[in-house]
């Protein structure tokens, strides 16, 4: 059996500390380009603003109901 110095022990320690905190920046950068939306998007951002606020007011029932309210309307009219 081999007898490891405390030396050894501690180098091997240091490297893998510096491995650890190399892999850790390189995920914060990879982390930081993956979630900017405005970059990714562009100069298509209000479009993309007017598209989702579109499909969420359809999602939402806002044309049945829109239209509900102006039949409602005419008819109390």
């Amino acid at each position: 059996m081999a007898v490891i110095e405390e030396s050894e022990v501690r180098e091997q320690i240091r490297k893998e500390r510096t491995a650890l905190a190399d892999s850790l920046d390189e995920l914060r950068g990879e982390l930081g380009e993956a979630t900017d939306v405005g970059a990714r998007l562009g100069g298509v951002l209000p479009l993309a603003i007017a598209g989702a606020t579109g499909a969420g007011f359809v999602l939402g029932g806002g044309i049945g109901a829109t239209v509900r309210y102006f039949m409602r309307r005419s008819r109390e009219r």
